[in-house]
């Protein structure tokens, strides 16, 4: 079967997701950039960080499923999963900021961070499995962001049970990496592209 309607769910979802994350925010009793900053500050802060991963999740998402459009029972299965560590990001974003970056808040955040990432993983590797999947090894055969961030998000959880405020480091690191563009599904597919025509 195609990908059409596991992409529409997904991007749903993660629509839900971003939507549930904003209407969480306090909004300011004053009026001025003090009320602002006092109530909304921080929430603010840990939205922005929660925003940029669902972001980053959807656009490699979208990235994943044009290199390989057909799916199985298996991979649908995996989705979900992936979506399950998604749609918690609205929860621990939530308790993260309401206990003003407390100990165990930013662990289970970063747990909820490692969670979306094996998942992810997860999703790929079920990809791989089916007829066709070659190409997203071809693409993805040198993963150095995939890699790292679970080494980070590890390193987060447990400079947490130090610093709190020091185990959110590794979380924004991983968001920065991810930041920047990732031309290789591009570069294939205009490969690919450029092989059919000569062809």
């Amino acid at each position: 079967m195609t990908s059409s309607r596991l992409e529409a769910f997904s991007d749903g979802v993660l629509a839900i997701i971003i939507t549930v994350m904003v209407l969480g925010l306090a909004v300011p009793k004053g009026t001025g950039w003090g009320d602002l900053i006092h109530t909304s500050g921080l929430g603010l802060l840990t939205y922005l960080l929660s925003f940029v991963y669902i972001g980053i999740y959807w656009n490699n998402h979208h990235h994943l499923f044009q290199l390989h459009p057909q799916i199985s029972g298996g991979v649908l299965w995996a989705n979900l999963h992936l979506l399950f560590w998604l749609s918690l990001y609205p929860f621990t974003t939530a308790w993260l900021t309401e206990t003003h970056v407390a100990q165990i808040p930013t662990v289970v955040y970063g747990v909820n961070l490692l969670g979306a990432a094996i998942a992810y993983f997860i999703l790929q590797r079920a990809i791989t499995r089916q007829p066709g999947g070659d190409r997203i090894r071809d693409v993805f055969a040198r993963d150095w962001k995939g890699w790292l961030s679970p080494v980070l998000y590890m390193l987060g959880i447990v400079l947490s049970y130090v610093v709190p405020w020091l185990g959110l480091l590794p979380y924004v690191a991983v968001a920065v990496i991810w930041l920047v563009p990732d031309r290789r599904v591009e570069r294939y597919l205009r490969a690919q592209a450029a092989e059919n025509d000569t062809a």
